[in-house]
C-alpha cells in the first residue's frame, strides 16, 4: 500500500497545481479600467472650454460600468503643475484646451472658419497598456464631439441655404482638431522590465538556496562563530548581487538588443534589487525553514501578471491587499522610473528595495540571539 502512495499524490497534486496555476490568471482574466488619473488644463479664455470639459466629463461616464467610471479626471491649474504630474507618474495622461478655444469654435460658422485644436498628453512609460486605453478613451471621445458638432453645423447650413467654401466642407468633417503627444516613450525598450525581472527573480531564488544549504546542517561552537557565519551569508549576497545585476545587464545589450543611455545606472539598480531579493528570500528560510521557498516561487506565479498591469486596473481585492505587498513591483517601477523618466537611479523604488534589504540582514544576523534565547 505504500507504494502506491504517490500513485493516489499524483491525483491530488494535479488538482492542486492547476488549481493554483489558474488562480493565478485571475486578475488578468478580470482586468478592467477604473478611475484612471487623466488631467484637464483649461486655458481657454472664454467660456467653451468649461462647456467642453463638461461634454467630456458626461461622455466619460456614459461609459461607466458596474457603477466604475474608467477615467477620474482632475483639474490642474497650469500646463506646468500638469507636466509635473507627468513626470511623477501620478497621471496617465491630460488634455490640455488652449487659449483661443472658444475664439476658434465661434469662427466655425463665419465665412473663414478655424478649426479649434486640442492637445493630449499620453504617458506611455507609467504603462503601455493603460496608456493605449487612454489614447483609445480619448479619440474616441472628441470624435463623438466632432461628429455631434459636424452634424448640427451642416443642419444649420442647410436650414439658412448657405453655401459652402471647400474649406468649410473639409472643417465641417472634423471641426476639432486632436494633437496627440506621447510623453516618456518606451520604444523597442517597452517590456525590458519584464525581460529582466525574470531571470534577476530566478538567479535570486537559485543563490537564497545556495546560501541556505551552506549553512543549514553546520555546526557552531559558540555565538560569536554563528555571528560571523551569518555576515559571511550577508556579504556573499552582496556580492552575488552585484554579480546578477551586472551580468544581466550586459547579457541583455547582445542578447536582448537592448540599449541603455546608462549601463551602470541600470546595472547598479539590479545589483541593489539582486542583493535585496537575495536577503529577502534567504532570511525567510533561515526563520521558517526550507519551505519558505514555496512562498516566494508562489509570488512570481502569482506575482508576474500583476506587475504587468496598473494598479487600477485590478479587481479591488488584489488592488488594495495583494498588489502593495509583491516586492516585484519595486523592481518594475524602479525600472520604468530609470529607462522611461529621470533615468536617476534614486527613486522611490530604490529606497524601498534599500529598505528591505537592510530590514532582512537585521532579522538574518539577529536570529542566531533568537535561537540561543531558546
Amino acid at each position: 500500500m505504500k507504494e502506491n502512495k504517490f500513485l493516489y499524490a499524483s491525483f491530488a497534486a494535479v488538482i492542486v497545481l492547476i488549481f493554483l496555476f489558474s488562480a493565478a490568471q485571475i486578475p488578468a482574466a478580470h482586468q478592467s479600467p477604473s478611475d484612471l488619473p487623466v488631467a484637464f488644463v483649461n486655458e481657454d479664455e472664454g467660456e467653451m472650454g468649461e462647456t467642453l470639459i463638461e461634454r467630456i466629463k458626461s461622455q466619460s461616464s456614459q461609459m461607466s460600468t458596474e457603477g466604475e467610471q474608467p477615467i477620474e479626471w482632475e483639474i490642474f491649474g497650469s500646463k506646468e503643475e500638469m507636466m509635473d504630474a507627468l513626470n511623477d507618474r501620478e497621471i496617465y495622461g491630460a488634455f490640455v484646451i488652449p487659449g483661443d478655444y472658444t475664439e476658434k469654435s465661434a469662427s466655425l460658422q463665419s465665412p473663414e472658419p478655424q478649426s479649434p485644436e486640442l492637445e493630449a498628453f499620453i504617458s506611455q512609460g507609467s504603462n503601455m497598456i493603460v496608456a493605449n486605453v487612454v489614447e483609445q478613451a480619448v479619440s474616441g471621445m472628441v470624435e463623438q464631439m466632432n461628429q455631434m458638432m459636424s452634424e448640427q453645423m451642416l443642419a444649420a447650413a442647410e436650414e439658412s441655404d448657405a453655401s459652402l467654401s471647400a474649406e468649410q466642407v473639409g472643417i465641417f468633417a472634423e471641426p476639432i482638431q486632436l494633437n496627440i503627444t506621447h510623453l516618456h516613450e518606451t520604444g523597442e525598450m517597452a517590456n525590458a522590465p519584464l525581460s529582466l525581472f525574470q531571470p534577476l527573480w530566478m538567479g535570486s531564488l537559485i543563490s537564497a538556496v545556495l546560501l541556505f544549504l551552506a549553512g543549514k546542517n553546520r555546526t557552531f561552537t559558540n555565538v560569536k562563530e554563528k555571528f560571523k557565519f551569518r555576515m559571511i551569508q550577508v556579504l556573499t549576497a552582496l556580492v552575488l548581487g552585484l554579480l546578477a545585476g551586472f551580468s544581466l545587464t550586459w547579457f541583455t545589450t547582445f542578447m536582448l538588443g537592448y540599449e541603455y543611455d546608462s549601463f551602470l545606472t541600470v546595472a547598479s539598480f539590479l545589483s541593489i534589487t539582486g542583493f535585496s531579493f537575495i536577503l529577502l528570500i534567504l532570511t525567510t528560510m533561515t526563520w521558517i525553514g526550507f519551505g519558505g521557498i514555496i512562498i516566494f516561487v508562489l509570488l512570481m506565479f502569482y506575482g508576474l501578471p500583476l506587475v504587468q498591469m496598473a494598479p487600477e486596473m485590478l479587481p479591488a481585492f488584489y488592488q488594495n491587499w495583494i498588489y502593495p505587498w509583491i516586492p516585484m513591483r519595486f523592481m518594475i517601477d524602479g525600472l520604468g522610473e530609470i529607462l522611461f523618466f529621470s533615468g536617476s537611479l534614486w527613486n522611490r523604488s530604490t529606497t524601498v528595495l534599500i529598505w528591505i534589504l537592510i530590514i532582512s540582514a537585521i532579522f538574518q544576523l539577529s536570529k542566531i540571539w533568537v535561537r540561543k534565547k531558546a
